[in-house]
């Protein structure tokens, strides 16, 4: 974080969020969860949960890791109701956590799982904030695809207030890709209902509204909230805007498939045991 009004935000110095992004991430790595970061920290502000976020994907780059894209989270008012926030918050997505459609996802990696119904954007134009509108939104846009987030928590039994999942990367774990990108001129983006079922059954319905009133509403407030921190969305961008529903528990043997109005669906199943994979890509590489 280079802007000095957010660095004034801060009250943990650098030692310490690299100290609390290397806990995140080995608690990631060995899927053990650690105490909640607020309840050792209670001074910590939320610009120092962007700090040890930061610091968290500097590791994973640091391994060889590569950005695929952003997602927000906390769009839907009952999400801000319950962390006390008015606003939502962004994490960063890796290549690794790209999981192909058509193959069982484990859940021995991962630690408390749910998932979550999206409306994805695919970019073809970047997007600089500030000032970013949501017409410079849908004009940036190549596509966009039905998709499931998986977040997960590195915090003790989602034990997590806003600085703690803002510095866990928004909760963020994997993502499951639909087949089918559709044009932004052959849907109302503000208007598509989705419906998530679990081994066949229904358990949550929504629609894009849910996501701030337009899930491009959004990715407008995600440009315009990286430009303090010097970043911007690339061309090539795979952006994540907020889940259209409630997040779901799962466990190993589940299978969870969102239907979206006019884009399609996704699944994705849920496995015990490790299961071999090829690296999936997303959009355009950066």
């Amino acid at each position: 974080m280079t802007n000095p009004t957010i660095a004034a935000g801060r009250r943990l110095d650098d030692a310490q969020a690299a100290d609390l992004a290397r806990e995140l991430y080995d608690a990631e790595t060995s899927s053990t969860p650690i105490v909640p970061i607020s309840r050792r920290h209670p001074e910590a502000t939320i610009a120092d949960a962007y700090a040890i976020q930061a610091a968290g994907t500097a590791l994973r780059q640091q391994a060889g890791e590569l950005v695929r894209g952003r997602k927000v989270g906390l769009t839907a008012k009952v999400m801000q109701a319950q962390f006390g926030v008015d606003s939502p918050d962004f994490g960063v997505l890796m290549a690794s956590m790209f999981h192909p459609e058509n193959t069982p996802l484990s859940s021995s990696a991962l630690i408390a799982p749910r998932v979550e119904p999206e409306i994805s954007f695919v970019l073809d134009r970047p997007l600089r904030g500030p000032g970013v509108t949501v017409a410079d939104v849908l004009a940036a846009t190549a596509f966009v695809v039905p998709s499931l987030e998986i977040i997960d928590s590195r915090i003790t039994d989602w034990q997590i207030s806003i600085v703690d999942t803002i510095a866990d990367n928004a909760s963020s774990a994997r993502v499951v890709i639909g087949g089918t990108p559709t044009p932004l001129t052959e849907v109302d983006i503000r208007s598509i209902g989705v419906v998530l079922r679990r081994n066949g059954a229904i358990v949550e319905t929504g629609a894009s509204a849910a996501v701030l009133g337009n899930p491009a509403t959004a990715v407008a407030w995600l440009a315009n909230t990286l430009a303090p921190f010097g970043e911007h969305l690339e061309a090539g961008s795979f952006v994540m805007p907020g889940t259209c529903t409630r997040a779901i528990d799962v466990t190993p043997g589940d299978t969870v498939r969102a239907q979206f109005d006019g884009l399609g669906d996704v699944t994705v199943g849920f496995v015990a045991d490790p299961v071999s994979t090829t690296p999936a890509t997303a959009g355009a590489n950066r």
